[in-house]
């Protein structure tokens, strides 16, 4: 395993992560989750990641049962968890990052987690209509009561963060660390282009989500979507359009070929070239099963052999 610092922090994550989005609370039970997140572990995978807004929380109670089930040393692991969209009714309990709500939010997730401190929070969306002053003073005082260690945005424009990190510079705040945007090889521009700036400027480190374009990238939806898939999934059917993209699927069925030649699965070379940008500090994975956690672990050897011919080859498929 690989590990890569969070960002300008001390913090070292593995380059890939186990995230629960999707699995965790709808295809995996407590005792799955015990299973991969062993297997990931095992592999040394040290950073797993979640948000309040998981099957209405429901992923973060099964997470904290699979790390006590486990045993391991806090000391150990990274563990994450994002908020935003809430999971109670109310106009300060949704939608939002004010304070009360956020506050109120982390000691909940901390309470279905079992544990005492996060290591890192994220604002899981921005709120246009609380200042951006507020909600960096509510993430300092929740780190400096040490309910996390570090914070991050997820989604948020360059100039979002550009403010955020201003406000807590000016005032002697804690600073964002980390962003958690989508980053896949059909989803590019928001990481190599509008943030290029704030690698230089800040050292922003990137925790990516959705390396396989939400499947697209495994290859399964060259013929269709098969049943048991996400995209069959209830909440899910916004998926199809894309998953069913023929100029998309395509290209896909090209970098195939790329696959083929350096003997791994479409999902590992999806993988590893995310992890291939040395902006990246962890891809967050996700797997219903033990077999899947270890079809992405072998993503580490892919990422070994990817040169710069591979990779020019990879770019004249997406651009086409």
């Amino acid at each position: 395993m690989l590990y890569r610092r969070l960002g300008k922090s001390g913090l070292k994550v593995s380059v890939l992560s186990l995230g629960s989005w999707v699995t965790f609370g709808t295809q995996v039970d407590t005792g799955l989750a015990v299973e991969a997140m062993a297997a990931a572990y095992e592999g040394g995978v040290n950073f797993f990641d979640n948000a309040e807004a998981y099957a209405g929380g429901e992923s973060e109670r099964i997470m904290g049962e699979a790390i006590k089930r486990l045993g391991w040393p806090r000391h150990s692991y990274v563990v994450s968890s994002k908020f935003f969209w809430g999971i109670h009714d109310g106009v300060n309990s949704k939608n939002t990052l004010n304070r009360k709500y956020l506050v109120e939010a982390v000691d909940a997730s901390l309470e279905r987690f079992g544990l005492d401190t996060l290591d890192v929070i994220y604002c899981h969306r921005p709120d246009p209509e609380t200042p951006i002053e507020e909600t960096v003073y509510a993430l300092s005082e929740i780190i400096a009561s040490h309910k996390a260690h570090y914070w991050g945005t997820s989604e948020w424009s360059a100039e979002e963060i550009r403010a955020a990190y201003e406000i807590a510079e000016r005032h002697h705040l804690h600073k964002p660390v980390v962003e958690q945007p989508q980053y896949n090889m059909f989803h590019r521009d928001r990481v190599e282009n509008e943030y290029a700036r704030l690698y230089d400027d800040y050292s922003l480190g990137l925790t990516i989500w959705s390396p396989l374009a939400s499947g697209l990238l495994s290859g399964k939806y060259l013929n269709g979507i098969p049943a048991g898939s996400r995209a069959t999934l209830p909440g899910y059917s916004w998926l199809k359009d894309s998953l069913t993209d023929p100029v998309r699927n395509a290209k896909v069925a090209e970098l195939a070929k790329i696959a083929e030649e350096l003997s791994c699965s479409l999902s590992q070379l999806a993988i590893a070239w995310c992890a291939a940008n040395p902006r990246v500090s962890s891809v967050i994975t996700g797997a219903s099963s033990v077999a899947q956690v270890t079809e992405n672990l072998g993503s580490l050897e892919v990422l070994d052999k990817l040169d710069g011919k591979q990779l020019a080859a990879i770019d004249a498929i997406l651009n086409a």
